[in-house]
């Protein structure tokens, strides 16, 4: 059936291939069951766009094959639901690859189906592809510059950071702030597993990462900053799970740990409690470190008595005098005092 404007026409499902230049890559399968059984119940409500293309056979004859512009969704939907027709509008003349892009591009942003990613990947493709500039693209996808430019700065991601973002683990606030840490990699992952583990807002991010760039200028005009302490700052960070920082003062220095919740300073109590617990000597290595540097007499004293304790002395008791013994020695009388000889007189 046709109507005015743009003709509609009802083609069998499997003529109908994907666009090779869909610019979505993830589909809900759940959302899209969903759409499976509305379309079962109420038919494709809004037409595939396509192009036509004439295939010759073998044999020499022709038959079409219908290559989608727009509207994947709905025809993975489609298949799902087994129905043998969809709608769809034929545009005609010979598509450029260049339009076949910008017509998905554009569907999709109109209908909001691209994830930060997907849109990145195909502003990306359609610039690169295609020799043009941001401007350019903006103008064909009815988007300002800034936005095609900020789009394409995500892809600068780490490819895990990439994919939180595509299934929704963050938000595109949190990848655009966490580009500003582009250059210190370290720092960037730690405040990419905070947003993740204690669900952080985009503005509890940015205060964290303007913290950060503040500290850098702050080490950047200090000179040459100490890299011993650099190296603590980043052992303190992938222990803790947590930003460290370490300044120097005149009289020594201070250690600032960041954290946000009284569940967050809990853990990070235990986490240096681990540790301790861990690089503690046992009372052997204790008595080995001693051994090595003092003298015997002094590792004697404070050694475990299993180690270095002489032998105990045993007394044995002494059996008693018998009692006529003690009657004769009571019987006897007291000796006279010997006197002292007096001194002779020349």
């Amino acid at each position: 059936m046709a109507f005015q404007g743009d003709s509609i026409y009802w083609v069998e499902v499997e003529k109908v291939v994907p666009n090779p230049f869909q610019p979505r890559r993830e589909f809900d399968q759940t959302k899209l069951q969903e759409l499976a059984d509305s379309i079962r119940m109420y038919g494709v409500l809004q037409p595939l766009t396509v192009t036509r293309k004439e295939i010759q056979r073998e044999d020499g004859t022709f038959y079409s094959e219908y290559e989608l512009i727009a509207g994947e969704r709905r025809l993975r939907a489609s298949k799902l639901a087994q129905i043998a027709q969809v709608p769809v509008i034929i545009r005609e003349g010979e598509q450029s690859e260049q339009e076949k892009l910008e017509l998905a591009i554009i569907e999709n942003l109109q209908r909001e189906d691209l994830n930060a990613v997907d849109r990145a990947i195909a502003f990306k493709q359609l610039a690169d592809q295609f020799g043009l500039s941001h401007a350019q693209v903006a103008k064909k996808v009815g988007r300002s510059r800034e936005y095609v430019s900020n789009s394409i700065r995500l892809l600068g991601l780490p490819e895990h950071m990439l994919q939180s973002l595509k299934v929704g683990d963050m938000m595109e606030g949190h990848a655009r702030t966490l580009l500003m840490l582009t250059d210190r990699p370290e720092e960037q992952e730690v405040v990419y597993k905070e947003i993740l583990l204690k669900k952080l807002s985009v503005r509890e991010v940015e205060r964290i990462v303007r913290k950060i760039a503040t500290d850098k200028v702050r080490k950047k005009n200090l000179g040459e900053f100490d890299a011993n302490l650099i190296e603590f700052e980043k052992k303190f960070t992938e222990t803790l799970g947590t930003r460290v920082q370490i300044q120097k003062t005149d009289f020594g220095g201070k250690l600032t740990i960041d954290y946000f919740s009284e569940d967050d300073l809990e853990n990070i109590l235990l986490r240096i409690k681990e540790e301790a617990a861990e690089q503690a000597p046992t009372q052997h290595e204790m008595v080995e470190r001693l051994a090595a540097h003092t003298p015997l007499s002094v590792v004697a004293a404070a050694a475990p008595a299993s180690e270095f304790a002489p032998e105990p002395l045993v007394v044995q008791p002494q059996t008693p005098p018998e009692p006529e013994i003690l009657a004769a020695a009571a019987t006897q009388p007291p000796q006279e005092p010997i006197p002292e000889p007096e001194p002779e007189i020349a």
